[in-house]
């Protein structure tokens, strides 16, 4: 997983590109499916991108109905192949909103405990290496007579 925390924002999608749309739409020679294009609110970072073409997103969505919906990133742009804008408006598009945000979501929060933990592992870490500087310093190389004297002196 990228542990940076490059975006918190939830990842969304805008609007569908009407250009990139089958031109004889709502014509007899309508095709029954096709891909269409949505702009997300912001570039996916690769864990998104790699959530949404994953194995889990297509499973979500054959469960809720969208079996044979297939997702790619592209950029900036979700092309959502093999559908058509009727489904999309009916419940296909609700579906991928809630489940980019809660991608986002999860993402993040997996982010934030891993940079906490790593956050946590560095003060351990300068809490040892203090630690062992202490020790270091408390060695100290003198003859045993030499030290006898200076506890004597001092007593």
């Amino acid at each position: 997983m990228n542990t940076q925390l490059k975006n918190e924002d939830v990842l969304g999608l805008g609007a569908v590109l009407v250009g990139s749309l089958p031109a004889t739409l709502l014509t007899d020679e309508a095709p029954e499916r096709y891909t269409v294009e949505a702009v997300f609110t912001r570039k996916a970072d690769p864990d998104e991108v790699s959530a949404i073409e994953g194995l889990d997103m297509r499973d979500h969505l054959a469960q809720n109905g969208f079996p044979t919906v297939e997702l790619h990133v592209s950029d900036r742009r979700l092309e959502i192949i093999n559908t058509n804008l009727e489904e999309l408006r009916d419940g296909l598009a609700a579906v991928l909103a809630d489940r980019l945000a809660e991608t986002s979501r999860a993402l993040v929060a997996a982010r934030e405990i891993t940079a906490l933990r790593h956050e946590e592992a560095s003060i351990r870490e300068e809490e040892r290496a203090a630690s062992v500087a202490a020790l270091a310093g408390s060695v100290v190389f003198q003859h045993r007579a030499e030290r006898a004297e200076d506890n004597s002196v001092t007593s």
